[in-house]
């Protein structure tokens, strides 16, 4: 049975593109399940250090399944809620740094996946929003709650309640994507970005995006705290007695990752 998400590796970087072409790349429960069980090999492959997302064609992915959800009940939409948030979640909480490469539309499901990553890129073609609220729906898979961290409540409710997309330019001003790109160079980019991370030192890594993921909700004081601890933390490592070193001997370090 074929699956609608690839994996491909390349060295340390792992590319999983969302692979539903015809129906745009909409979510519907076996994209989100595929998805998962591509998620269970990234996290069973200590290799990989980085990860890009991103849609096959001309759509990054343009929302859930509306033609999957059109019947469904109250309870059942609820649980295909819960299980897309499980799945995103899973992404969003990978100890690796993850990079969304937003190559066409990304609608709905589309941008609250991207919302998961921890950065995005986006071509000059991409359009983003979430439009549920045209069609009688709210966003249900993190965009009410993680599309408000990422660029403000004001910007969040107007993408939300307005419910019209805006182009790769606009979500750049509002911090939605962080650059943009030619269409041509959208995937190169992303893979040498993430590229640049796996060579970082990857037990700092870890610890730097834990830290930033749990402070950003925190007080703070308990920020600081976290940060603190896992300052300490790093120099438990080899890594940071090989960076320290490797700067100190003007070499490029080698990590091992421990």
């Amino acid at each position: 049975m074929a699956s609608f998400v690839k994996l491909q590796k390349k060295e340390a970087v792992a590319v999983l593109t969302i692979d539903r072409p015809e129906a745009l790349n909409a979510l519907n429960r076996a994209v989100i399940d595929d998805f998962g069980r591509a998620l269970d090999e990234i996290e069973a492959d200590a290799t990989l250090r980085s990860v890009v997302v991103t849609g096959e064609g001309r759509a990054f992915v343009a929302g859930a399944d509306i033609a999957e959800m059109k019947e469904m009940t109250p309870l059942e939409a609820e649980s295909f809620s819960v299980h897309a948030h499980q799945v995103l979640g899973r992404l969003e909480s990978l100890p690796i740094p993850t990079l969304a490469a937003v190559n066409g539309f990304a609608l709905g499901g589309g941008c609250e996946l991207a919302l998961c990553c921890d950065w995005v890129y986006a071509s000059t073609r991409a359009k983003l929003g979430q439009p549920e609220t045209k069609l009688g729906l709210i966003p249900g898979f993190g965009g009410t709650s993680r599309l408000v961290r990422r660029v403000g409540l004001a910007w969040a409710k107007e993408l939300v309640l307005v419910a019209e997309p805006i182009d790769a330019e606009d979500a750049a001003r509002i911090g939605l994507v962080n650059r943009i790109f030619a269409p041509e160079d959208l995937l190169p980019a992303s893979i040498a970005a993430c590229e640049a991370v796996a060579a970082r030192g990857p037990v700092a890594t870890r610890l730097a995006k834990e830290v930033m993921q749990q402070g950003q909700d925190a007080d703070v004081r308990l920020a600081h705290a976290l940060e603190q601890r896992a300052f300490g933390l790093s120099f438990a490592s080899e890594d940071q007695k090989e960076g320290t070193r490797a700067f100190l001997e003007k070499r490029t370090p080698d990590f091992s990752g421990c």
